[in-house]
């Protein structure tokens, strides 16, 4: 498929996975408009492409006609939007995770979009959290719909600019101890942004025949390692070199402390939701499709987490080494 003539918008182009679908698309000639409602946040993402090549696009996602105006005209369309916590009323898991998409699908029905990727969560069709349940409403009324959309279930994503191990390796060096929540069993599967993107890229552009066609399907995402919470913090402390105690803390507690860093911080470290969700592994349920049905081959954290935890060493990336 030629992509040099063909025209995508990408709504959370500024977030973290979106700025990696972003260049992808960019890298393969792709034109983009960037859907945001900060237009100015997609500005530093213009010289990842030639000249006009990169277009933001002033976006406001409660109004149906400003939505279907940034679909207008596109081949492709991926939403990437979410949020982690409710703030407010209008950053509401209702609103953001499945009231929108269900306006960014109808929107690409009307415009006669030919393939739009969803990007939703692993265990949305399990774990009990608003989170989660708001990401499963958001799919069904995607595919109610636009019935051809594909959904990407990415496990927790990976990469340099990560709010995941980032966030930990950032505690790591001020906190003496990091918590267990619930004794830290919780399995996770974390999967690489770079593959993430490369899925996006293959749901948008393999062929719509046959069984490879993505058209109406969901494939989880996952990376090849499954690490409980506890097997996390063990490799975070072996790619920072420094090692803290592990607080074991019961669920009970965990979410009267998630509770209240809701109410009191502006961006909490965790809420009482959050500590619902990891009630339920995070893994790639046995039979569903995955990256490999994608054709990327996913990739070891090993490979990845070195290239940007080092900086958290003590010394930094010179951490270990002797001067001349």
């Amino acid at each position: 498929m030629t992509l040099s003539s063909r025209t995508a918008c990408i709504f959370g182009g500024t977030g973290f996975i979106g700025r990696q679908i972003v260049r992808e698309l960019a890298r393969q000639g792709v034109r983009i408009k960037v859907a945001s409602r900060v237009p100015e946040r997609a500005y530093d993402l213009r010289p990842s492409g030639t000249v006009g090549q990169i277009v933001p696009f002033a976006c406001d996602y409660k109004d149906e006609g400003s939505v279907r105006a940034a679909v207008q005209g596109c081949d492709f369309v991926v939403n990437c939007i979410g949020i982690l916590f409710e703030k407010g009323k209008s950053n509401r898991f209702d609103k953001i995770h499945t009231e929108l998409p269900a306006r960014i699908a109808g929107a690409c029905a009307d415009e006669k979009v030919d393939r739009f990727v969803h990007i939703s969560a692993l265990g949305a069709d399990e774990s009990q959290s608003k989170y989660a349940k708001s990401k499963l409403a958001g799919e069904q009324a995607v595919l109610e719909a636009f019935p051809k959309a594909t959904i990407l279930r990415p496990s927790v994503v990976f990469g340099p600019d990560d709010n995941f191990f980032n966030m930990f390796a950032k505690l790591a060096v001020i906190a003496p101890a990091l918590p267990l929540i619930g004794g830290g069993q919780t399995k996770f599967q974390p999967v690489y942004v770079g593959d993430v993107a490369d899925a996006v890229m293959a749901a948008l552009t393999r062929a719509a025949i046959g069984d490879q066609n993505p058209q109406g399907k969901i494939y989880e995402l996952g990376g090849p390692d499954i690490l409980s919470f506890k097997e996390i913090y063990e490799t975070l402390f072996e790619q920072t070199a420094r090692r803290r105690a592990l607080i074991s803390l019961p669920w009970g507690l965990a979410k009267f402390q998630g509770a209240v860093m809701n109410a009191f911080m502006p961006t909490p470290l965790l809420t009482a939701d959050q500590v619902v969700s990891l009630k339920t592994d995070n893994v790639v349920a046995e039979g569903a499709l995955t990256l490999a049905d994608l054709g990327v081959e996913s990739t070891a954290l090993s490979t990845i987490l070195p290239t940007y935890l080092a900086r958290f060493k003590p010394g930094g990336r010179f951490h270990g080494k002797k001067a001349a």
